[in-house]
């Protein structure tokens, strides 16, 4: 991928996605979590600690090259977003408790989605040096992630009528963005891509597969409501290919690695909007969306 993209282009249409998701948040959607703490709990530690440990299970089984290993285990450490959002709503899952979610995952990503990498880059050692995310490449993260989400926030917070206008707008955008980014990711590796495909076409649906299904059968086992297990399914399941991508090229500088998070960024729209239709709550009546105050 050309260099522009990868140091410009990439970060810039993350930054776009999270500042958009910093409009739909308020310091409520935190305080959210202690009025629903079971759910938020669980969806928490299927996110954080059975979705990577299932991951790398996955990585060992398929015998995966290092390099694309570590791909899959960065991918898997990465939060939700602003699509598993928008499914949420398209398949009456609990939005309040996605945007919760959201706001909770992508701080706690900071801390997480650096130690998961760095410990797949230790075990799997694909490369010569022990390239990683150190103090300063995990800076580079807490940028990418958060300062968007902040500013997000804060014009919400200040200017909210300008905010609720440009929520839509910016939702869209950030959808389109996510589509041109991948495709970008796809076109401009492809011969890279076509022939790792092979390699990470069933790896990739079926840990999409796996994600979802745990997002909305663990906590329905654990008597979580089905709207809100349906949010936990999408929550868990649509993991942010973008991120993984920009961390990957251009935080790590690598584009191999980004393969995984490419990969899985085309076919999850396809796998997550037919799960939806099988986990659907069909007698639910779409919740007014509260004013912004």
């Amino acid at each position: 991928m050309g260099s522009a993209l990868t140091t410009i282009g990439l970060p810039v249409a993350l930054g776009i996605i999270m500042l958009g998701l910093g409009l739909s948040l308020t310091l409520a959607d935190f305080a959210r979590v202690l009025k629903q703490p079971k759910a938020v709990i669980i969806a928490l530690l299927c996110q954080l600690v059975l979705l990577p440990a299932i991951c790398f299970g996955l990585v060992l089984a398929f015998q995966l090259p290092p390099i694309l290993a570590v791909g899959m285990m960065m991918l898997a450490a990465s939060p939700g977003g602003t699509t598993a959002n928008l499914y949420s709503n398209l398949f009456r899952g609990d939005i309040a408790l996605n945007i919760s979610l959201t706001a909770v995952n992508s701080v706690i990503a900071v801390i997480t989605l650096p130690i998961i990498t760095n410990f797949a880059i230790a075990y799997f050692q694909p490369f010569d040096d022990r390239l990683g995310l150190q103090w300063s490449k995990a800076l580079e993260v807490f940028a990418i992630v958060l300062l968007p989400v902040a500013l997000g926030m804060i014009v919400r917070r200040f200017w909210p009528k300008f905010a609720a206008g440009m929520d839509k707008p910016v939702r869209i955008a950030s959808v389109v963005i996510l589509v041109v980014v991948i495709a970008g990711a796809v076109a401009s590796n492809w011969t890279l891509l076509v022939s790792n495909f092979t390699q990470l076409a069933l790896i990739t649906v079926l840990f999409c597969l796996i994600s979802l299904t745990v997002g909305f059968f663990v906590p329905r086992m654990l008597r979580v409501g089905k709207r809100q297990a349906i949010a936990t399914s999408f929550e868990i399941g649509i993991h942010n290919a973008t991120l993984a991508i920009v961390i990957a090229q251009s935080v790590l500088g690598s584009v191999e690695l980004s393969l995984p998070a490419a990969v899985y960024g085309v076919l999850m729209f396809f796998i997550a909007f037919g799960f939806g239709f099988l986990i659907r709550d069909r007698h639910a009546i779409p919740a007014p969306v509260a004013p912004s105050p």
